[in-house]
Protein backbone atom coordinates (compact mmCIF):
# COMPACT_ATOMS: atom_id res chain seq x y z
CA UNK A 1 0.00 0.00 0.00
CA UNK A 2 1.15 3.45 -0.89
CA UNK A 3 0.18 6.33 1.27
CA UNK A 4 1.44 9.95 1.19
CA UNK A 5 4.13 10.58 4.22
CA UNK A 6 2.15 12.23 6.38
CA UNK A 7 -0.23 9.48 6.68
CA UNK A 8 2.68 6.91 6.74
CA UNK A 9 4.19 8.77 9.55
CA UNK A 10 1.07 8.83 11.40
CA UNK A 11 0.22 5.02 11.17
CA UNK A 12 3.48 4.86 12.24
CA UNK A 13 3.09 7.01 15.39
CA UNK A 14 -0.41 5.57 16.35
CA UNK A 15 -1.29 2.97 18.70
CA UNK A 16 -3.43 -0.28 18.43
CA UNK A 17 -3.97 0.01 22.29
CA UNK A 18 -4.97 3.42 23.29
CA UNK A 19 -5.59 6.80 21.33
CA UNK A 20 -2.85 9.61 21.24
CA UNK A 21 -3.17 13.12 21.16
CA UNK A 22 -2.82 15.14 17.91
CA UNK A 23 -0.37 16.92 19.50
CA UNK A 24 1.91 14.35 21.24
CA UNK A 25 1.74 12.55 17.43
CA UNK A 26 3.27 15.37 15.94
CA UNK A 27 6.29 16.23 18.42
CA UNK A 28 7.40 12.28 17.74
CA UNK A 29 6.99 13.21 14.07
CA UNK A 30 8.23 16.38 13.15
CA UNK A 31 4.87 17.06 10.88
CA UNK A 32 2.52 20.11 12.54
CA UNK A 33 -0.17 19.41 13.86
CA UNK A 34 -2.35 21.05 10.62
CA UNK A 35 -0.90 18.25 8.28
CA UNK A 36 -1.60 15.87 10.50
CA UNK A 37 -5.37 16.04 11.28
CA UNK A 38 -5.93 16.19 7.87
CA UNK A 39 -3.77 12.93 7.26
CA UNK A 40 -6.04 11.16 9.98
CA UNK A 41 -8.91 12.74 8.52
CA UNK A 42 -7.78 11.00 4.82
CA UNK A 43 -7.05 7.65 7.43
CA UNK A 44 -10.26 7.42 8.75
CA UNK A 45 -12.07 7.89 5.95
CA UNK A 46 -9.88 4.92 4.55
CA UNK A 47 -10.79 2.90 7.35
CA UNK A 48 -7.16 2.93 9.14
CA UNK A 49 -7.80 4.94 12.22
CA UNK A 50 -10.49 5.96 14.56
CA UNK A 51 -10.56 9.62 15.12
CA UNK A 52 -12.18 11.15 18.63
CA UNK A 53 -12.86 14.81 19.83
CA UNK A 54 -13.47 15.87 23.07
CA UNK A 55 -13.49 19.50 24.53
CA UNK A 56 -10.96 20.27 26.48
CA UNK A 57 -11.02 23.59 28.88
CA UNK A 58 -7.48 25.29 29.38
CA UNK A 59 -7.39 26.99 32.75
CA UNK A 60 -5.28 30.52 32.76
CA UNK A 61 -4.99 32.92 36.04
CA UNK A 62 -5.69 36.58 35.15
CA UNK A 63 -4.00 39.23 36.32
CA UNK A 64 -5.43 39.62 39.33
CA UNK A 65 -5.28 36.15 40.01
CA UNK A 66 -1.52 36.47 39.62
CA UNK A 67 -1.37 38.89 41.97
CA UNK A 68 -3.73 37.41 45.14
CA UNK A 69 -1.59 33.71 44.15
CA UNK A 70 1.52 35.65 44.47
CA UNK A 71 0.39 37.80 47.97
CA UNK A 72 -3.16 36.67 49.20
CA UNK A 73 -7.02 36.41 48.67
CA UNK A 74 -8.35 39.77 50.18
CA UNK A 75 -10.78 37.60 52.41
CA UNK A 76 -8.16 36.16 53.99
CA UNK A 77 -6.23 39.59 54.71
CA UNK A 78 -9.65 39.96 56.01
CA UNK A 79 -9.51 37.01 58.18
CA UNK A 80 -6.18 37.31 59.43
CA UNK A 81 -6.88 41.22 60.72
CA UNK A 82 -10.33 39.82 62.15
CA UNK A 83 -8.58 37.27 64.28
CA UNK A 84 -5.72 39.89 65.24
CA UNK A 85 -8.60 42.33 66.46
CA UNK A 86 -10.13 39.10 68.49
CA UNK A 87 -13.32 39.01 66.45
CA UNK A 88 -13.06 34.89 67.51
CA UNK A 89 -13.86 36.01 70.60
CA UNK A 90 -16.65 38.49 70.21
CA UNK A 91 -17.84 40.90 67.49
CA UNK A 92 -15.20 43.85 66.21
CA UNK A 93 -15.93 46.42 64.68
CA UNK A 94 -15.95 46.09 61.01
CA UNK A 95 -14.05 49.41 60.08
CA UNK A 96 -11.60 49.10 62.33
CA UNK A 97 -10.60 45.56 61.11
CA UNK A 98 -11.03 46.58 57.84
CA UNK A 99 -8.50 49.48 58.25
CA UNK A 100 -5.88 46.93 60.18
CA UNK A 101 -5.89 44.68 57.49
CA UNK A 102 -4.82 47.26 54.99
CA UNK A 103 -7.56 46.14 52.48
CA UNK A 104 -8.76 49.59 50.11
CA UNK A 105 -11.35 50.08 47.30
CA UNK A 106 -12.96 47.52 45.34
CA UNK A 107 -10.69 44.98 47.73
CA UNK A 108 -12.87 45.78 50.43
CA UNK A 109 -16.11 44.63 48.90
CA UNK A 110 -14.15 41.59 47.36
CA UNK A 111 -13.27 40.46 50.57
CA UNK A 112 -16.86 41.18 52.21
CA UNK A 113 -18.57 38.97 49.35
CA UNK A 114 -16.63 36.15 50.09
CA UNK A 115 -15.76 36.24 53.95
CA UNK A 116 -18.66 34.17 54.58
CA UNK A 117 -18.90 32.43 51.74
CA UNK A 118 -16.28 31.22 52.53
CA UNK A 119 -16.79 30.00 56.37
CA UNK A 120 -14.45 32.45 57.82
CA UNK A 121 -17.15 34.16 60.04
CA UNK A 122 -19.61 36.66 59.48
CA UNK A 123 -20.80 40.41 58.61
CA UNK A 124 -23.46 41.72 60.43
CA UNK A 125 -24.45 45.63 61.55
CA UNK A 126 -21.26 47.25 61.12
CA UNK A 127 -19.33 43.99 62.90
CA UNK A 128 -17.04 40.96 62.06
CA UNK A 129 -16.93 37.90 63.56
CA UNK A 130 -14.14 35.25 63.18
CA UNK A 131 -14.38 31.50 63.14
CA UNK A 132 -11.45 29.89 65.10
CA UNK A 133 -11.57 26.58 63.18
CA UNK A 134 -11.07 28.04 59.89
CA UNK A 135 -8.03 27.82 58.00
CA UNK A 136 -6.90 29.65 55.37
CA UNK A 137 -4.25 26.84 54.30
CA UNK A 138 -7.23 25.02 53.75
CA UNK A 139 -8.70 27.52 51.27
CA UNK A 140 -9.40 25.30 48.15
CA UNK A 141 -9.64 28.06 45.46
CA UNK A 142 -6.39 29.80 47.22
CA UNK A 143 -4.71 26.84 46.63
CA UNK A 144 -5.74 26.10 42.98
CA UNK A 145 -5.24 29.51 41.93
CA UNK A 146 -1.23 28.98 43.66
CA UNK A 147 -0.80 25.76 41.20
CA UNK A 148 -2.41 27.44 38.09
CA UNK A 149 -0.11 30.48 38.49
CA UNK A 150 2.94 28.46 39.33
CA UNK A 151 2.19 26.79 35.72
CA UNK A 152 1.42 23.26 37.09
CA UNK A 153 -2.64 21.42 36.69
CA UNK A 154 -2.26 24.14 33.76
CA UNK A 155 -5.55 22.25 32.13
CA UNK A 156 -9.02 21.40 33.66
CA UNK A 157 -8.31 17.95 33.03
CA UNK A 158 -5.81 17.71 35.60
CA UNK A 159 -7.14 20.14 38.23
CA UNK A 160 -10.92 18.44 37.73
CA UNK A 161 -9.11 15.38 39.38
CA UNK A 162 -9.27 17.23 42.45
CA UNK A 163 -12.90 16.59 44.22
CA UNK A 164 -13.13 20.77 44.52
CA UNK A 165 -11.72 21.65 41.24
CA UNK A 166 -15.38 21.87 39.41
CA UNK A 167 -16.90 24.08 41.61
CA UNK A 168 -13.39 26.19 42.61
CA UNK A 169 -12.53 26.40 38.92
CA UNK A 170 -16.11 28.15 37.88
CA UNK A 171 -16.12 30.39 41.58
CA UNK A 172 -12.22 31.70 40.12
CA UNK A 173 -13.55 32.16 36.96
CA UNK A 174 -17.07 33.94 38.47
CA UNK A 175 -14.29 36.54 40.28
CA UNK A 176 -12.79 37.15 37.01
CA UNK A 177 -9.42 35.27 39.12
CA UNK A 178 -8.74 32.85 35.48
CA UNK A 179 -9.90 32.89 32.05
CA UNK A 180 -11.23 29.30 30.74
CA UNK A 181 -11.46 28.78 27.28
CA UNK A 182 -12.38 25.44 25.42
CA UNK A 183 -10.35 23.61 22.37
CA UNK A 184 -11.22 20.21 20.71
CA UNK A 185 -8.39 17.61 21.14
CA UNK A 186 -8.14 15.42 18.92
CA UNK A 187 -7.01 11.74 19.13
CA UNK A 188 -6.04 8.64 17.14
CA UNK A 189 -6.43 5.31 17.42
CA UNK A 190 -5.41 1.93 15.12
CA UNK A 191 -8.13 0.04 13.60
CA UNK A 192 -7.79 -3.88 12.79
CA UNK A 193 -7.18 -2.65 9.13
CA UNK A 194 -5.03 -0.21 10.18
CA UNK A 195 -2.91 -2.49 12.01
CA UNK A 196 -3.20 -4.99 9.42
CA UNK A 197 -1.71 -2.46 6.41
CA UNK A 198 1.31 -1.80 8.76
CA UNK A 199 2.05 -5.45 9.27
CA UNK A 200 1.49 -6.21 5.69
CA UNK A 201 4.02 -3.50 4.46
CA UNK A 202 3.04 0.82 3.57
CA UNK A 203 5.15 2.39 1.15
CA UNK A 204 5.73 6.46 1.06
CA UNK A 205 3.93 7.68 -2.05
CA UNK A 206 5.62 11.05 -3.45
CA UNK A 207 3.13 14.28 -3.51
CA UNK A 208 3.65 17.68 -4.04
CA UNK A 209 1.57 20.26 -1.47
CA UNK A 210 1.88 23.42 -3.97
CA UNK A 211 2.18 24.36 -7.62
CA UNK A 212 6.06 26.01 -7.49
CA UNK A 213 7.72 27.62 -10.51
CA UNK A 214 10.28 24.98 -11.09
CA UNK A 215 7.62 22.37 -11.18
CA UNK A 216 6.14 24.81 -14.23
CA UNK A 217 9.42 25.25 -16.24
CA UNK A 218 10.71 21.77 -15.53
CA UNK A 219 7.34 20.48 -17.04
CA UNK A 220 7.56 17.57 -13.84
CA UNK A 221 3.89 18.96 -12.87
CA UNK A 222 2.75 17.18 -15.68
CA UNK A 223 3.56 14.04 -14.02
CA UNK A 224 3.39 14.95 -10.34
CA UNK A 225 0.85 13.83 -7.44
CA UNK A 226 -0.84 16.19 -5.57
CA UNK A 227 -1.68 16.14 -1.97
CA UNK A 228 -5.44 15.98 -1.49
CA UNK A 229 -6.83 19.05 0.46
CA UNK A 230 -9.54 18.31 2.96
CA UNK A 231 -10.97 22.20 3.36
CA UNK A 232 -12.93 21.37 6.00
CA UNK A 233 -10.26 20.03 8.31
CA UNK A 234 -9.28 22.41 11.38
CA UNK A 235 -6.02 24.13 10.87
CA UNK A 236 -4.54 26.73 13.42
CA UNK A 237 -5.77 30.21 13.00
CA UNK A 238 -3.25 32.82 11.27
CA UNK A 239 -4.10 35.97 12.46
CA UNK A 240 -2.96 38.44 10.02
CA UNK A 241 -2.46 42.15 9.77
CA UNK A 242 -5.31 44.52 9.04
CA UNK A 243 -6.26 48.23 9.57
CA UNK A 244 -7.00 49.34 12.91
CA UNK A 245 -10.94 49.49 13.10
CA UNK A 246 -10.48 53.47 14.09
CA UNK A 247 -8.69 53.62 10.67
CA UNK A 248 -11.10 51.82 8.94
CA UNK A 249 -13.83 54.10 10.31
CA UNK A 250 -12.02 57.33 9.60
CA UNK A 251 -11.54 56.39 5.83
CA UNK A 252 -15.19 55.39 5.72
CA UNK A 253 -16.14 58.70 7.39
CA UNK A 254 -13.77 59.92 4.20
CA UNK A 255 -15.60 58.03 1.67
CA UNK A 256 -18.82 59.14 3.02
CA UNK A 257 -17.98 63.13 3.44
CA UNK A 258 -16.14 62.84 -0.32
CA UNK A 259 -19.70 61.06 -1.34
CA UNK A 260 -21.41 63.97 -0.25
CA UNK A 261 -19.60 66.58 -1.50
CA UNK A 262 -17.05 67.59 1.23
CA UNK A 263 -13.30 68.06 0.39
CA UNK A 264 -10.53 67.55 2.97
CA UNK A 265 -8.54 70.02 4.61
CA UNK A 266 -5.27 69.61 6.63
CA UNK A 267 -3.11 71.50 9.19
CA UNK A 268 -0.85 71.46 12.16
CA UNK A 269 -1.10 69.49 15.32
CA UNK A 270 0.51 72.22 17.26
CA UNK A 271 -0.94 75.74 16.27
CA UNK A 272 -1.44 79.30 17.75
CA UNK A 273 -3.72 79.60 20.06
CA UNK A 274 -5.20 82.56 18.17
CA UNK A 275 -6.40 79.73 15.35
CA UNK A 276 -7.67 76.94 18.28
CA UNK A 277 -9.60 79.71 19.87
CA UNK A 278 -9.58 83.50 19.42
CA UNK A 279 -10.61 83.41 15.88
CA UNK A 280 -13.60 81.11 17.60
CA UNK A 281 -14.77 84.16 19.52
CA UNK A 282 -13.41 82.49 22.54
CA UNK A 283 -12.64 84.96 25.83
CA UNK A 284 -8.85 84.55 26.95
CA UNK A 285 -9.89 83.90 29.99
CA UNK A 286 -12.19 81.36 29.40
CA UNK A 287 -12.32 78.38 31.48
CA UNK A 288 -11.02 75.83 28.91
CA UNK A 289 -8.39 78.30 27.70
CA UNK A 290 -6.37 77.57 30.89
CA UNK A 291 -3.40 74.99 31.89
CA UNK A 292 -5.67 73.04 33.14
CA UNK A 293 -7.68 71.70 29.76
CA UNK A 294 -5.33 72.47 27.30
CA UNK A 295 -1.46 71.54 26.42
CA UNK A 296 0.88 74.45 25.77
CA UNK A 297 4.23 74.15 24.20
CA UNK A 298 7.48 75.80 25.27
CA UNK A 299 8.53 76.17 21.96
CA UNK A 300 8.31 80.16 21.14
CA UNK A 301 5.11 81.71 20.31
CA UNK A 302 4.17 81.65 16.69
CA UNK A 303 5.86 84.07 14.48
CA UNK A 304 3.32 83.79 11.11
CA UNK A 305 0.13 85.31 12.01
CA UNK A 306 -1.19 87.60 9.84
CA UNK A 307 -1.25 91.15 11.20
CA UNK A 308 -4.70 92.40 9.66
CA UNK A 309 -6.89 88.99 10.58
CA UNK A 310 -5.39 89.99 14.13
CA UNK A 311 -6.52 92.88 14.95
CA UNK A 312 -9.91 92.51 13.32
CA UNK A 313 -10.03 89.19 15.91
CA UNK A 314 -9.22 91.26 18.93
CA UNK A 315 -11.56 94.10 17.83
CA UNK A 316 -14.31 91.65 17.44
CA UNK A 317 -13.53 90.03 21.00
CA UNK A 318 -13.07 93.64 22.96
CA UNK A 319 -15.91 95.49 21.13
CA UNK A 320 -18.07 92.93 19.14
CA UNK A 321 -19.09 93.11 15.50
CA UNK A 322 -21.76 96.00 13.92
CA UNK A 323 -23.35 98.56 15.47
CA UNK A 324 -25.40 96.56 17.97
CA UNK A 325 -22.40 94.23 18.71
CA UNK A 326 -20.80 93.90 22.20
CA UNK A 327 -17.61 92.30 23.18
CA UNK A 328 -16.04 90.52 26.39
CA UNK A 329 -14.56 93.59 27.80
CA UNK A 330 -12.12 91.23 29.01
CA UNK A 331 -8.32 91.06 28.93
CA UNK A 332 -6.76 90.12 25.16
CA UNK A 333 -3.29 89.58 24.39
CA UNK A 334 -2.09 89.32 21.31
CA UNK A 335 1.33 87.42 23.24
CA UNK A 336 -1.51 84.79 24.53
CA UNK A 337 -3.18 84.63 21.14
CA UNK A 338 0.63 83.60 19.79
CA UNK A 339 1.30 80.70 22.15
CA UNK A 340 1.83 77.60 20.62
CA UNK A 341 -0.42 74.49 21.70
CA UNK A 342 -1.96 71.62 20.66
CA UNK A 343 -5.29 71.77 19.39
CA UNK A 344 -8.15 71.29 21.50
CA UNK A 345 -10.60 70.77 18.59
CA UNK A 346 -9.62 70.63 14.90
CA UNK A 347 -12.14 73.93 14.13
CA UNK A 348 -8.51 75.99 13.66
CA UNK A 349 -8.41 73.77 10.41
CA UNK A 350 -11.68 75.34 9.83
CA UNK A 351 -10.24 79.17 10.71
CA UNK A 352 -7.66 78.75 8.54
CA UNK A 353 -9.39 77.94 5.56
CA UNK A 354 -12.60 80.20 5.88
CA UNK A 355 -10.15 82.67 6.31
CA UNK A 356 -8.25 82.29 3.02
CA UNK A 357 -4.29 81.74 4.76
CA UNK A 358 -4.76 77.96 4.14
CA UNK A 359 -6.57 77.75 1.16
CA UNK A 360 -6.96 81.38 -1.04
CA UNK A 361 -10.26 82.34 -2.93
CA UNK A 362 -13.21 80.30 -1.95
CA UNK A 363 -16.57 80.98 -2.69
CA UNK A 364 -19.71 79.43 -1.38
CA UNK A 365 -20.88 77.40 -1.62
CA UNK A 366 -18.08 75.27 -0.04
CA UNK A 367 -18.38 72.57 1.68
CA UNK A 368 -14.74 71.29 3.95
CA UNK A 369 -14.36 68.20 6.08
CA UNK A 370 -10.91 66.64 8.37
CA UNK A 371 -10.96 63.38 10.44
CA UNK A 372 -7.73 64.64 12.54
CA UNK A 373 -6.42 64.31 16.03
CA UNK A 374 -7.39 66.58 18.99
CA UNK A 375 -5.95 66.86 22.18
CA UNK A 376 -7.19 67.99 25.46
CA UNK A 377 -6.77 67.60 29.34
CA UNK A 378 -9.45 64.97 30.37
CA UNK A 379 -10.34 62.79 33.03
CA UNK A 380 -9.67 59.22 31.39
CA UNK A 381 -12.87 57.48 31.47
CA UNK A 382 -15.71 55.53 29.38
CA UNK A 383 -16.34 58.45 26.65
CA UNK A 384 -13.04 60.34 27.07
CA UNK A 385 -9.05 60.20 25.92
CA UNK A 386 -6.28 62.68 26.17
CA UNK A 387 -6.26 62.80 22.32
CA UNK A 388 -8.81 61.08 20.22
CA UNK A 389 -10.09 61.98 16.71
CA UNK A 390 -12.50 64.46 15.79
CA UNK A 391 -14.54 64.49 12.70
CA UNK A 392 -14.26 68.30 11.87
CA UNK A 393 -16.78 69.87 8.89
CA UNK A 394 -18.12 73.23 7.66
CA UNK A 395 -20.53 74.11 4.86
CA UNK A 396 -20.21 77.99 3.52
CA UNK A 397 -23.27 78.89 1.43
CA UNK A 398 -26.55 81.42 1.47
CA UNK A 399 -29.53 81.06 3.88
CA UNK A 400 -28.14 78.05 5.88
CA UNK A 401 -30.54 76.80 9.01
CA UNK A 402 -30.66 74.59 11.74
CA UNK A 403 -32.67 72.09 9.47
CA UNK A 404 -29.97 72.18 7.14
CA UNK A 405 -27.93 70.99 9.52
CA UNK A 406 -29.77 68.51 11.08
CA UNK A 407 -30.46 67.20 8.05
CA UNK A 408 -26.93 66.80 7.10
CA UNK A 409 -26.40 64.70 10.36
CA UNK A 410 -29.04 62.08 9.76
CA UNK A 411 -27.81 61.48 6.26
CA UNK A 412 -24.69 61.16 6.90
CA UNK A 413 -25.27 59.03 10.21
CA UNK A 414 -27.41 57.26 8.27
CA UNK A 415 -24.51 55.90 6.05
CA UNK A 416 -23.46 53.88 9.45
CA UNK A 417 -26.61 52.33 9.89
CA UNK A 418 -27.51 54.62 12.51
CA UNK A 419 -30.87 56.42 12.57
CA UNK A 420 -31.80 57.24 16.33
CA UNK A 421 -30.11 60.91 16.66
CA UNK A 422 -31.54 62.99 19.15
CA UNK A 423 -30.43 66.56 19.31
CA UNK A 424 -30.29 69.18 22.69
CA UNK A 425 -29.76 72.90 22.32
CA UNK A 426 -26.53 73.72 23.71
CA UNK A 427 -24.47 77.28 24.46
CA UNK A 428 -21.28 78.05 22.21
CA UNK A 429 -19.30 80.87 22.28
CA UNK A 430 -18.72 80.72 18.95
CA UNK A 431 -22.24 79.22 17.09
CA UNK A 432 -25.87 80.55 17.43
CA UNK A 433 -28.16 78.75 17.57
CA UNK A 434 -25.96 75.53 18.75
CA UNK A 435 -27.23 71.87 19.66
CA UNK A 436 -25.23 68.72 20.84
CA UNK A 437 -25.75 65.18 19.07
CA UNK A 438 -26.72 62.52 21.30
CA UNK A 439 -26.89 58.79 20.18
CA UNK A 440 -28.50 55.64 22.03
CA UNK A 441 -25.79 52.93 22.32
CA UNK A 442 -26.68 49.48 21.18
CA UNK A 443 -25.87 47.46 24.26
CA UNK A 444 -26.60 49.64 27.11
CA UNK A 445 -29.28 51.93 25.64
CA UNK A 446 -27.01 54.89 27.24
CA UNK A 447 -27.43 57.85 25.18
CA UNK A 448 -23.82 58.96 24.54
CA UNK A 449 -22.91 62.42 23.27
CA UNK A 450 -21.47 62.21 19.93
CA UNK A 451 -21.15 65.59 18.73
CA UNK A 452 -21.24 69.40 18.83
CA UNK A 453 -22.97 71.97 16.14
CA UNK A 454 -24.63 75.04 15.26
CA UNK A 455 -23.63 77.95 12.80
CA UNK A 456 -21.14 80.37 13.15
CA UNK A 457 -21.67 83.99 14.77
CA UNK A 458 -21.28 86.67 13.11
CA UNK A 459 -18.36 87.49 15.61
CA UNK A 460 -16.79 84.56 14.08
CA UNK A 461 -17.21 85.40 10.30
CA UNK A 462 -16.78 89.38 10.36
CA UNK A 463 -13.22 88.84 11.10
CA UNK A 464 -12.63 86.22 8.42
CA UNK A 465 -14.04 88.08 5.80
CA UNK A 466 -17.05 85.70 5.18
CA UNK A 467 -20.16 86.71 4.16
CA UNK A 468 -23.52 84.59 4.48
CA UNK A 469 -24.03 81.08 6.46
CA UNK A 470 -21.03 79.03 7.82
CA UNK A 471 -22.86 75.59 9.90
CA UNK A 472 -20.10 73.38 11.34
CA UNK A 473 -19.62 70.78 13.46
CA UNK A 474 -17.07 68.87 15.66
CA UNK A 475 -18.07 64.80 16.16
CA UNK A 476 -16.37 62.04 18.04
CA UNK A 477 -14.79 59.26 15.66
CA UNK A 478 -14.58 56.98 18.99
CA UNK A 479 -18.18 57.90 19.62
CA UNK A 480 -19.70 57.04 16.49
CA UNK A 481 -17.86 53.91 16.08
CA UNK A 482 -18.78 52.74 19.95
CA UNK A 483 -22.12 53.03 18.42
CA UNK A 484 -21.66 50.99 15.10
CA UNK A 485 -19.63 48.63 16.86
CA UNK A 486 -21.30 48.25 19.99
CA UNK A 487 -18.03 48.81 22.31
CA UNK A 488 -19.07 49.90 25.58
CA UNK A 489 -15.99 51.80 26.72
CA UNK A 490 -13.88 54.13 24.33
CA UNK A 491 -10.91 52.06 25.31
CA UNK A 492 -11.93 49.13 24.13
CA UNK A 493 -11.36 50.47 20.39
CA UNK A 494 -7.18 51.53 21.19
CA UNK A 495 -4.74 51.23 23.96
CA UNK A 496 -3.16 48.45 26.30
CA UNK A 497 -7.37 47.79 27.60
CA UNK A 498 -7.99 46.90 23.62
CA UNK A 499 -9.17 43.31 23.05
CA UNK A 500 -6.86 42.21 19.88
CA UNK A 501 -10.15 39.76 18.94
CA UNK A 502 -12.69 42.41 18.89
CA UNK A 503 -10.01 44.66 16.67
CA UNK A 504 -9.29 41.86 13.81
CA UNK A 505 -13.04 40.99 13.80
CA UNK A 506 -15.31 44.35 14.09
CA UNK A 507 -16.69 45.75 10.60
CA UNK A 508 -16.96 48.93 9.01
CA UNK A 509 -20.64 49.43 8.28
CA UNK A 510 -21.49 49.90 4.42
Amino acid sequence: MELPAAQVALLEAASATEPRRIDDLAADTGEDQATLTGAAAELESAGLVTVTETAVAEVEPTEEGRAYAEDTLPEVQLYRAALDAGADAEPAPMGQVIDASGLDGDAVDIALANYARKGYGTVDAGEITADADADPADDSERAALARLADGEDADADAVAADEFAADVREQLASRGLVAVTERAERSVELTDDGVDALMTGVETRETVDRLTPELLTSGEWADAEFTDYDVEADAPEAGGGRRHVLRAYADRVKDVLVGMGFQEMQGPHADADFWINDCLFMPQDHPARTHWDRFALDVGSADNMPAELVERVESAHRDGVGEDGDGYHSPWSESFASEVALRGHTTSLSMRHLSGFADADLEPPERYFSVEKAYRNDTLDATHLLEFFQIEGWVWAEELSVRDLMGTFEEFYRQFGITDIEFKPHYNPYTEPSFELFGEHPETGELIEIGNSGIFREEVLAPLGVEGDVMAWGLALERLAMLATGAEDIRDLHGTLADLEFLREAEVPY
